[in-house]
């Protein structure tokens, strides 16, 4: 009887406690909302000024106000496009894939992580491009900002280089390929190809070499793998993977050989030649 007593003193002084902690909540409750209310009172009675966006198209005064507002949205079309003419008009696909491919044949995951391959790629972009970007600088950029020429001129003499080295770059049956799935004339000269058939182009061809360069960086690395995956299964240590085997002996060789210097020499002698 004590005992049942006790419990249910027990119970009671929980609900009472629990009883005390609810109405502490609720008046703490009606407490911030009527301080909230006093404040926005207060910020309506100060003529608190909210800013405010208008957006419309509203009729131009000339010509000129409407030749502006489209070279604003040329201009903002091209920022948009930007990377895409970066990655896609540039050496920047090759050597993404590349670097990619030596990864994985590595072995090593994520290192060199995807924004230190992203960078280097788009540095050593800027360093084969240098050339063709300076020509279009000296040849349309310069005389368009001193007015010697119009803007049409201006972009005809810069897609002029960029044209020039993919035209290097792209295969001539890849050419074809585009020409006929586009249902145009041949083109009597490199002069006549259209840059909507170019760019497709040259994207594929540079996918190609990236792979056929990505097969010869595989080879040895393979090798490495077959030889310890042997060793390890005629030793009966069939539960060990390999790849704990092999990859301080493939970081070794890459190493020993200087890798990242043949490998960067190659890619950007394959673009600028020497």
């Amino acid at each position: 009887m004590k005992k049942i007593k006790e419990q249910m003193k027990t119970t009671k002084c929980c609900a009472l406690g629990n009883n005390h902690r609810l109405l502490k909540n609720l008046f703490t409750l009606i407490l911030a909302v009527t301080v909230y209310g006093a404040l926005a009172q207060d910020v309506i009675a100060a003529d608190f000024l909210f800013p405010s966006l208008h957006l419309g198209v509203e009729k131009g005064g000339d010509a000129g106000d409407v030749s502006t507002l489209l070279q604003i949205i040329f201009l903002l079309t091209v920022l948009a496009l930007a990377p895409s003419i970066l990655i896609l008009m540039t050496s920047f696909t090759r050597l993404a894939v590349v670097f990619s491919f030596l990864r994985h044949a590595m072995g090593t995951q994520q290192t060199p992580s995807n924004q230190i391959i992203a960078g280097l790629a788009l540095f050593l972009t800027f360093f084969i491009m240098m050339p063709v970007w300076q020509e279009v600088n000296r040849s349309a950029l310069k005389p368009y900002l001193h007015e010697e020429i119009s803007q049409e001129a201006a972009l005809k003499a810069a897609i002029a280089p960029i044209r020039k080295f993919m035209l290097q770059q792209t295969r001539e049956k890849d050419l074809s390929l585009f020409v006929k799935m586009a249902k145009v004339e041949r083109p009597s000269n490199t002069k006549d190809v259209p840059v909507s058939i170019l760019i497709p182009s040259f994207v594929i061809s540079e996918l190609k070499t990236a792979f056929i360069i990505g097969f010869l960086l595989y080879v040895p690395f393979l090798i490495i793998d077959m030889v310890v995956a042997s060793v390890l299964l005629s030793m009966g240590m069939m539960m060990l993977p390999p790849i704990l085997i092999s990859l301080p002996f493939k970081l070794m060789l890459f190493v020993l050989i200087d890798g990242w210097h043949l490998i960067v020499g190659s890619l950007v002698k394959s673009f600028i030649g020497g």
